[in-house]
């Protein structure tokens, strides 16, 4: 018997998760910042956390659909703050593609 869903990895996913956590070593490390470290860390793992379920079930978005969500506001309002591309409008521009890709894999 075949299994129910044909699954493949988040590829994108995976991406976006490993791009999270670079990012909040990378501000952790030149900038000696803690809350870039533990807030890239941790939005990286669920991001990652995410992409695992999709990679199991491809209609299963919500997790990871509710990390892009989260982290489209959170930096896009840094962004609109701060007026600087990066970190906080690469993130948002990034978590705005996501958030979109995972709402239209939902079922």
């Amino acid at each position: 018997m075949a299994p129910l869903f044909a699954t493949s990895p988040d590829y994108l996913g995976y991406g976006y998760a490993g791009l999270l956590i670079v990012g909040g070593l990378m501000g952790g490390l030149k900038r000696g910042s803690k809350m870039s470290l533990i807030a890239g860390g941790a939005s990286g793992l669920l991001a990652g956390y995410g992409a695992n379920r999709v990679s199991n079930n491809p209609t299963d978005t919500i997790p990871s659909l509710a990390t892009a969500s989260t982290l489209l506001i959170l930096m896009g309002y840094r962004f609109y703050q701060s007026k600087k591309f990066m970190p906080a409008g690469l993130v948002a521009t990034l978590s705005l593609l996501m958030a979109i890709r995972y709402y239209n894999l939902k079922p």
